[in-house]
């Protein structure tokens, strides 16, 4: 199995649009030890020719162009892709809006939660995505099922669970009701398995805590990709940047009693990777003190294009 990150940052991607802080600004200025990254996504194959992708950010143009796998293939007829399917962990723009790069007439599948396929049908900028050549399959929590593109099974399966976390921004309950809206399937994380040799990880880009269900599920998992937005939860409050702390965006921090260094410390996952790092976050300073206590506690910055081997 070979999985390949596309991006690695949180919305907004690294060095943000519109962002000055001192992550940004030195990444923009090509201070050594800040990599440029792109909105989170990872692409997953069987056989180094069909691959699904784990959430369509909105530089997915951008990622596709820098994988040469992933486009379309000289030996291919007139129009072809190797993508052949997306799978969505919740309805965040980050995670949604890169399904409108793929239009096209271009079959693929799309697997989601029931709220996040009632949210693109409710939107009918998604109809682009013709129906005809683009199925819409509903992922069932706490489930398996086998991954499929518009040829057949892809040699993975998926199962599915739920995490803590909440709606996306945009649809959450004006009226600030309990957890603004949020309901079950709004956030979800993923098993992804190839069966013909066992391998398998875990891919949880957003979660705003690990309860007793989550660690007892990836305890002694050979891998997972974890949210690490944040390094404290007061990290955007203190930075200037938002009055929210991470708790109240749905995130959990890296640090701290509560952060997922702290929750994963004794778990024996034998390779941790952060993913969705938010600009703000000191850890995406390689040479940063934050880096070398992540580091040392055995968990990974991630970082765009890295590819790793099951």
């Amino acid at each position: 199995m070979k999985i390949r990150i596309l991006g690695s940052a949180a919305g907004g991607g690294f060095p943000q649009w519109n962002c000055n802080c001192h992550n940004c600004a030195n990444a923009r200025a090509g201070t050594a030890g800040y990599k440029p990254r792109t909105q989170t996504s990872i692409a997953v194959s069987s056989n180094g020719r069909d691959w699904v992708l784990f959430n369509a950010s909105p530089d997915l143009r951008q990622q596709i162009n820098a994988t040469p796998e992933l486009g379309s293939q000289a030996a291919g007829g007139l129009r072809n892709s190797p993508i052949k399917a997306v799978v969505v962990t919740g309805g965040d723009v980050d995670f949604v809006a890169g399904l409108l790069h793929l239009r096209e007439l271009q079959p693929f599948l799309v697997y989601a939660s029931d709220r996040v396929l009632a949210t693109l049908a409710e939107n009918s900028i998604y109809n682009v995505l013709d129906p005809k050549a683009v199925r819409r399959n509903e992922i069932t929590l706490d489930g398996t099922m086998v991954l499929e593109g518009p040829e057949g099974p892809l040699g993975l399966t998926l199962e599915s669970f739920d995490v803590p976390g909440k709606v996306a921004l945009y649809l959450e309950d004006a009226a600030g009701g309990p957890g603004f809206g949020t309901h079950r399937g709004d956030n979800i994380g993923f098993k992804i398995t190839e069966p013909a040799t066992g391998q398998y990880f875990y891919y949880v880009p957003s979660c705003a805590k690990v309860d007793d269900r989550l660690a007892a599920r990836v305890k002694g998992s050979p891998l997972i990709f974890f949210d690490g937005t944040l390094f404290t939860d007061d990290e955007m409050i203190k930075a200037g940047l938002m009055p929210k702390t991470g708790q109240r965006m749905g995130h959990i921090a890296m640090s701290g009693p509560d952060g997922a260094m702290a929750a994963f410390k004794d778990l024996g996952v034998a390779r941790k990777i952060f993913l969705h790092i938010n600009n703000s976050n000191p850890a995406l300073n390689d040479n940063s003190e934050e880096r070398r206590t992540l580091e040392a506690a055995g968990w990974e910055v991630g970082v765009d294009g890295t590819e790793i081997g099951l």
